[in-house]
């Protein structure tokens, strides 16, 4: 049974790069080379650099399995209780692993790939790439709000908009708060409490999953003539540490 939390929606992730990309003066990303990074290692050769990703995944997998051995866990994502621990186990889970979650794994792409590009225009292009390359539909039109945006403002200061015009990127992040207001995107101050929606979100559709897996494998075992007599339990009543 798979104890690892899938990855949101594609349509949830791309609402989390429509939300990165309003935070500080416009376009500016916060770094997380610090806090989510891996740390910055010596050059490896061979089979050491092989050894050390080897214990490195073994590490946090000992460590996530033995959260999961002693927290309880509901497969009932009806139940919002349910929801709120599987989310709080999970994100225990990534604390402890010094694992990232898919929100700062967008916004920590976002800002490598970016970092040395000068203009708003190639910034824009070069998240259009990264979604793409990542398989996330824009299907709230995201990106074509935003080049509008920007159009209008370049053609107001007559020059390509740097990231660096902070007078003038005031003017972009002004553009932006009126499209972000027509498709639904939260406002910067909104973002913690948006974030936390997505976390239950993502643990709703990961109880679901799991849920499912176990009625699914209860239901073939149940075909078997030795279990013909059986009646299956209730998969709330599972107690998941029984099986790790």
């Amino acid at each position: 049974m798979a104890m690892v939390s899938r990855i949101l929606s594609r349509t949830k992730q791309f609402y989390a790069s429509q939300v990165i990309v309003q935070q500080g003066n416009g376009l500016s990303v916060r770094s997380y080379a610090k806090e989510a990074a891996p740390p910055v290692t010596p050059t490896l050769k061979g089979d050491q650099m092989l050894k050390d990703i080897f214990y490195d995944v073994k590490k946090k997998f000992d460590i996530i399995r033995g959260i999961f051995r002693t927290e309880r866990i509901i497969l009932d994502p009806e139940d919002p209780a349910a929801v709120r621990q599987y989310a709080n186990v999970m994100k225990k889970c990534r604390e402890e692993a010094g694992l990232m979650t898919q929100f700062e794994k967008v916004e920590y792409t976002i800002d490598y790939f970016t970092k040395d590009i000068p203009d708003v225009r190639t910034y824009m292009m070069k998240i259009r790439e990264i979604r793409i390359k990542s398989g996330i539909e824009d299907i709230i039109g995201g990106e074509a709000m935003m080049m509008e945006a920007l159009d209008k403002v370049e053609k107001e200061i007559n020059k390509p908009l740097l990231r660096s015009d902070k007078k003038s990127m005031e003017l972009l992040l002004a553009e932006f708060e009126k499209g972000n207001k027509r498709l639904g995107i939260p406002r910067y101050e909104d973002i913690p409490k948006q974030k936390d929606e997505w976390d239950l979100n993502a643990a709703q559709d990961d109880l679901e999953y799991l849920r499912n897996n176990a009625i699914e494998a209860m239901e073939t075992q149940l075909k078997r003539e030795e279990f013909k007599d059986e009646k299956m339990p209730d998969v709330r009543t599972l107690d998941i540490r029984n099986f790790i």
